[in-house]
């Protein structure tokens, strides 16, 4: 266990599984106080004490909350700041595909509620303390499926026309497009945000592919990556000294790289916000971008 990042405290959602579970490691292995987020208890229970085991750091620690429902990301964001005196690192991690449409108790289709509602919803309720802890870093998980994005604001849970893949290149765009919109925000205030592709990675997001992306993810299989090659970039983005400072960029193998080009589009990353804050119930004023 090395000691870059001795004294730092970092909550990571989605942290049972895949990525997350290897971001988890690797940045345990850095001498950070971890704490994971997953939705089984006795998974995420195991899943901590092989973190423990497996970097030889003691301070590994766990909370159970079900990110598809947004009371229990608020509780989520409460129980921390109860518990931890500081967060020096949040990342953003848990995410799905799903390829049949089905509702959350909030009544948002699951792919946009899981993958963007959790997002916005846990980064804006612990900014106080991520403030507080500055210099501190918020790490969005996207995907370059963002390219292929377009958030359609007339039918956003696909009710009308709903497609697994549409609804997942729609929330990776909006990972970005929110990422953009909160590091102006965030501007002077010792906070980074940034995101990132991991790759195309063997994680337990393809349990609910079916049909033709279930084909795509086996007939690539050669090529995808292992979760830790997918983490690497997570890592970086979490601990490294070269991303001190950085904010507002998108990442990919651990370098800065473009977006597509409706990321950019200003107009559109304040109409998500607005639309964002709605729909998590934080229509109160927020800090306006610089």
């Amino acid at each position: 266990m090395s000691e870059s990042m001795l004294g730092r405290t970092c909550l990571i959602t989605g942290a049972t599984f895949g990525i997350g579970k290897a971001t988890a490691l690797g940045i345990a292995r850095r001498g950070a106080r971890v704490v994971i987020v997953g939705r089984e208890a006795e998974r995420t229970q195991a899943t901590a004490v092989w973190l423990r085991r497996e970097s030889g750091n003691p301070a590994v620690e766990y909370l159970i909350a079900d990110l598809f429902s947004l009371a229990e990301v608020r509780r989520l964001a409460q129980a921390f700041a109860t518990q931890q005196e500081r967060l020096d690192v949040l990342v953003n991690n848990a995410g799905g595909f799903f390829s049949e449409r089905a509702t959350t108790a909030d009544g948002f289709e699951r792919t946009w509620a899981l993958n963007h509602l959790a997002y916005f919803r846990l980064t804006l309720d612990l900014l106080p303390l991520l403030k507080a802890s500055a210099p501190a870093r918020i790490v969005n998980v996207a995907s370059n499926v963002h390219a292929r994005g377009r958030v359609d604001f007339d039918d956003l849970g696909g009710a009308r026309r709903y497609d697994g893949v549409r609804a997942y290149c729609q929330s990776k765009l909006a990972n970005v497009l929110f990422t953009y919109a909160l590091a102006r925000r965030l501007a002077d205030t010792g906070v980074t945000a940034n995101c990132l592709h991991p790759g195309m990675v063997a994680t337990g997001i393809s349990r609910n592919m079916r049909g033709i992306p279930w084909l795509f993810m086996n007939a690539m299989g050669a090529f995808i990556l292992t979760p830790e090659q997918g983490a690497a970039t997570s890592i970086h983005v979490a601990s490294s000294p070269d991303a001190e400072g950085v904010s507002g960029k998108y990442f990919v193998k651990r370098t800065p790289a473009r977006s597509c080009r409706l990321s950019y589009d200003e107009a559109l990353q304040e109409r998500l916000w607005a639309t964002s804050l709605e729909q998590t119930g934080l229509e109160a004023a927020t800090p306006k971008p610089a």
